[in-house]
């Protein structure tokens, strides 16, 4: 499938996706939503991809959804779309395809993450930002709920009472506060974002990766089991992960004192 609204490149085993409508802030439109979908279906189906990062072109990371394309609802004062089935049939598979790829997502935010795309940062497994750049859980503005998992990841990122307050208030978080409360992993100067994302990538693209697979599965088991079921299922995965090829390589690099040389099996 070819891209008209994103860019999908692979090289060394990190697949870069870049948001590409830079003149509205790579606001999301029903075509981007679908390209997406299809670039992380194939990133899940191409053995050679070990690290996704996801990113915007231009000065934005991206805008949420672009209200221009359903405008005509409301200035004509005509139907408006409904917003259930739009985020049951774009948005939310969207969000459990990200979570359920075994791979790691990290989100290269360079600009403004609002709205939507402000969710879609939140549901990557890894968040660098620019210091250029800032998260808004825009919905209140306009009347609306935070939607495509915000109400899920925030209050799990940042805790409940300053996920409530960046909810209620829609004001804009800044990127070194964003780091302060745990809302991001690390913040770069802009011109280091890429360079820093790719790095990252190209590290954790040489470790084992059906063991880091395992692992963010487990990780998105436990966000919603208690101890016990996550002890059982930490027991099912560790076993899993004992019979890989990466397993075996691990403990004879560490037994004979060199480096690993893990090839994903």
């Amino acid at each position: 499938m070819g891209f008209e609204t994103i860019r999908f490149e692979v090289s060394e085993g990190v697949a870069t996706l870049t948001l590409n409508r830079p003149d509205v802030l790579n606001a999301l439109t029903e075509q981007m939503l679908t390209e997406l979908g299809e670039a992380f279906r194939q990133a899940d189906r191409d053995a050679t991809v070990r690290f996704v990062i996801l990113t915007g072109e231009g000065r934005g990371f991206c805008a949420g959804q672009d209200l221009q394309a359903i405008k005509d609802g409301y200035a004509g004062g005509g139907a408006i779309p409904s917003f259930g089935d739009i985020l049951r049939k774009r948005y939310n598979p969207l969000i459990l395809r990200m979570r359920n790829l075994e791979k790691p997502i990290l989100a290269a935010v360079n600009g403004v993450a609002a709205g939507a795309g402000c969710s879609l940062a939140l549901a990557c497994d890894l968040i660098i930002a620019s210091e250029r750049a800032s998260f808004i859980e825009v919905f209140v503005r306009v009347g609306l709920v935070p939607d495509s998992g915000s109400l899920f990841f925030l209050p799990r990122l940042v805790g409940f009472a300053k996920a409530m307050e960046l909810c209620l208030s829609g004001e804009p978080v800044k990127a070194e506060e964003a780091a302060r409360i745990g809302l991001v992993n690390r913040v770069v100067p802009p011109e280091d974002l890429l360079k820093t994302a790719r790095e990252w990538g190209l590290n954790l693209s040489k470790g084992p990766a059906r063991a880091i697979g395992l692992i963010k599965r487990g990780m998105n088991r436990s966000l919603a089991s208690d101890l016990e079921t996550m002890l059982e299922v930490e027991a099912q995965l560790q076993e899993i992960a004992r019979r890989t090829q990466d397993h075996r390589e691990g403990v004879l690099a560490f037994l004979e004192k060199r480096a690993p040389r893990f090839q994903g099996s």
